[in-house]
């Protein structure tokens, strides 16, 4: 795959690598000022394709973003750019910016928003974190309150992430806790935390401070039918130290177990039995469920 040539999704053109540019006025670039989704391809199938669109939508409803493409033409170039990048396994980067304006930080001075589609191979995590376990910690970063900027728009503006990353860095670990301004825990900085405790599932709820993650959401509907009990309540780190299971979930990550925190060993300090039980029903559900990306129909109204 090294001589492949990137394909880049923007306004409706798909360009080479090298010619994917936007403007240094563009309020993406200058403010954050605009929405994304992170979204895999399983297989040559786009996973949760329409969870993602409606989550892009519904983000940009909220800051008053007019996406200048319909759903249904937004999924057309969503798969007709995976199909020009020949991955049948991928990452895509679903990005649509307020576009070109000026200096100024009002939104009205912009008149036409960016759309750009990235398609690339992605390994998150060694395959050793996924057999043994992942170490994180703490950090001193607070996600905002809700009230201030509501983690349900998954925006541009993830400098509150890159925080909490550069303690991460600093300490040595590729991943980490954040906590909200009470001290309950929220989630990882790019992805959704579960604790098992006593055989039960549980995970922060989305008031608290986190984003509703689509991998979330099916590992909890996989785990309610494979028999798990599963509650959205707030818990502190000491439950965290105290689970018998932690794992993280995330489109980029899927589901990733948990070995320490802060130093504490989490369980036998292994994969569980329940982690690995949803990992696995998770990589099979991921391959039959999505979009495909294969043959030169297009998508129906």
């Amino acid at each position: 795959m090294a001589d492949r040539v990137t394909k880049v999704y923007i306004n409706g053109r798909l360009v080479d690598r090298a010619e994917a540019t936007v403007s240094v006025f563009d309020h993406g670039f200058l403010y954050g000022d605009g929405i994304f989704e992170g979204i895999r391809v399983y297989g040559g199938r786009v996973f949760k394709l329409k969870e993602h669109l409606d989550r892009l939508y519904q983000s940009a409803k909220a800051i008053l973003l007019s996406i200048p493409l319909t759903p249904t033409a937004m999924e057309q170039a969503v798969v007709d750019t995976v199909r020009a990048n020949g991955l049948d396994n991928a990452y895509i980067r679903l990005v649509v910016s307020r576009g070109p304006g000026d200096l100024g930080l009002d939104p009205l001075r912009c008149s036409q928003p960016t759309v750009i589609i990235i398609v690339e191979e992605i390994s998150l995590y060694p395959q050793d974190v996924y057999l043994n376990g992942l170490e994180l910690a703490s950090v001193v970063v607070r996600r905002p309150a809700p009230d201030a900027l509501n983690p349900a728009m998954k925006t541009l503006n993830y400098l509150n992430n890159i925080l909490a990353k550069i303690e991460a860095n600093q300490r040595g670990l590729v991943e980490v806790l954040m906590l909200n301004h009470e001290g309950w825990v929220v989630e990882a900085t790019a992805d959704n935390v579960f604790l098992v405790k006593a055989g039960e599932l549980l995970t922060p709820p989305t008031y608290v401070g986190i984003l509703n993650g689509i991998t979330r959401q099916v590992v909890m509907v996989l785990a309610e039918a494979a028999g798990y009990r599963v509650r959205e309540v707030n818990f502190t780190l000491f439950d965290v130290y105290n689970a018998d299971e932690v794992f993280l979930t995330g489109t980029a990550a899927e589901m990733v177990p948990v070995a320490r925190c802060d130093g504490r060993v989490i369980g036998s300090g292994r994969p569980g039995r329940i982690t690995k039980d949803l990992m696995e029903r998770f990589r099979v559900y991921a391959k039959s469920e999505g979009v495909s990306v294969h043959g030169s129909e297009t998508i129906q109204a």
